[in-house]
């Protein structure tokens, strides 16, 4: 496995940085405890408070349980409860029973996204790292909804969305949901011992990086039709959405870097062959993404989204942006060695500590307007860990294996 060695000054050598992560992610786990509801975890408000009619919804019920699985495996106390609960809301209030897979919510109502079902996957691997015993049987159930209903094997990629018996498919693909759908794959990976999760992550990738992003200089081209064709135009009349802005994302490109350098390494440990461009558009990926969001606007942080002539269109910064971009400039700091990831490494978190970590009401401000002041336009509330979480853990462990097994390795 191909990883360089780093400079003593760096601080990923430095025993003080990996203590100061440590203990940020000890201070972000028992903010997000509260977030627990009797049909799974929904969204805090900006206080840590959940706010009245709460619902437990998809996203924040996988994320939580994935998360608070990595604390449990991590040997902190008092998660393990949090995690079976996580599981019998996945098997119970928030499952289809009458035709597979999972609602966005506990409302029952809507279709069926690749995004969301991308997350009850890495939630269920992660449960399983952790020894729940409720995770194989969600494991299997997500395996079989993901392959059934989802995966392409003729287009190496994730359908969108679905209606809930199946039937109607929505004729759109997107980035963002094949995105988290490498990142589950590695994790699959890793708890199935199946090398085809692998090769499905490369074939995502190699579609949408190296051939759609690597054509547009970089810019993580996010909207297609149902055969893969652009939609550069899409959202321009909602261009601030939280989940397909229009645009690019620069947050993205970060995430993307990073993936790609995780799914090089875990394709070495597998024996299999890992093509070189994988470093290299991660490379590429980064140094746009900085170049084009960081001060864009003369302010200091990471723009939401950029058009497609590079300038900005959403200027508020978004705090998952900003922990994916460190834990991607750790990543290729790791691959390669180089003092401009460090330098980059230090950049991004002299500025969550000064801007996005809010000490006195607990976790991160999940957005800032362009002065840098807490916003709410995009992600009223706090109610992810999960961005922030896996940032100051990935930081100090390996590109592979995927980070509830390397957790349990340590």
């Amino acid at each position: 496995m191909k990883t360089a060695e780093l400079s003593s000054s760096s601080w990923l050598q430095k025993p003080a940085h990996l203590a100061w992560l440590a203990d940020e992610g000890m201070r972000l786990l028992p903010f997000a405890r509260a977030s627990r509801v009797d049909q799974g975890f929904a969204a805090l408000d900006a206080s840590g408070h959940l706010p009245e009619h709460a619902c437990a919804e998809l996203i924040h019920t996988t994320r939580m349980t994935h998360c608070f699985a990595l604390a449990h495996i991590q040997g902190i106390p008092g998660y393990a409860e949090l995690v079976d609960h996580g599981l019998a809301a996945l098997r119970g209030a928030l499952h289809d029973a009458d035709f597979g897979g999972w609602f966005a919510d506990a409302t029952r109502t809507g279709d069926k996204s690749a995004y969301l079902h991308a997350f009850v996957a890495l939630a269920a691997s992660s449960a399983l790292a952790a020894d729940r015993s409720a995770a194989l049987t969600l494991l299997d159930e997500a395996i079989a909804v993901l392959e059934t209903h989802f995966w392409s094997e003729e287009e190496g990629a994730l359908r969108e969305s679905l209606s809930r018996d199946w039937q109607q498919e929505e004729p759109y693909r997107g980035a963002n949901s094949n995105m988290h759908a490498t990142e589950a794959f590695l994790a699959l990976a890793d708890a199935t011992g199946n090398t085809v999760w692998l090769l499905r992550a490369l074939r995502i990738a190699e579609r949408l990086i190296h051939g759609h992003a690597a054509a547009s200089g970089y810019a993580v081209v996010e909207h297609f039709d149902h055969e893969w064709r652009p939609l550069p135009g899409y959202n321009d009349g909602n261009r601030a959405d939280p989940f397909r802005p229009y645009g690019s994302t620069p947050g993205h490109s970060f995430e993307w870097a990073r993936l790609l350098l995780n799914l090089e390494a875990a394709l070495e440990h597998a024996g299999l062959v890992a093509p070189g461009w994988l470093l290299d558009d991660a490379c590429e990926l980064f140094a746009k993404a900085c170049r084009d969001a960081w001060n864009a606007d003369g302010a200091p942080g990471l723009v939401y989204s950029l058009d497609w002539e590079s300038q900005p269109v959403v200027r508020a910064r978004l705090h998952w942006a900003h922990a994916e971009a460190s834990a991607a400039a750790a990543a290729l700091l790791k691959r390669t060695g180089s003092a401009v990831y460090e330098d980059w490494y230090r950049c991004f978190w002299e500025f969550a500590a000064s801007h996005l970590i809010d000490l006195k009401n607990g976790s991160w401000h999940h957005e800032l307007d362009s002065g840098n002041r807490p916003g709410s336009s995009i992600w009223p509330g706090k109610p992810d860990l999960y961005h922030a979480y896996q940032a100051v853990l990935l930081p100090r462990l390996p590109l592979t294996p995927s980070l509830a097994t390397a957790l349990a390795a340590v």
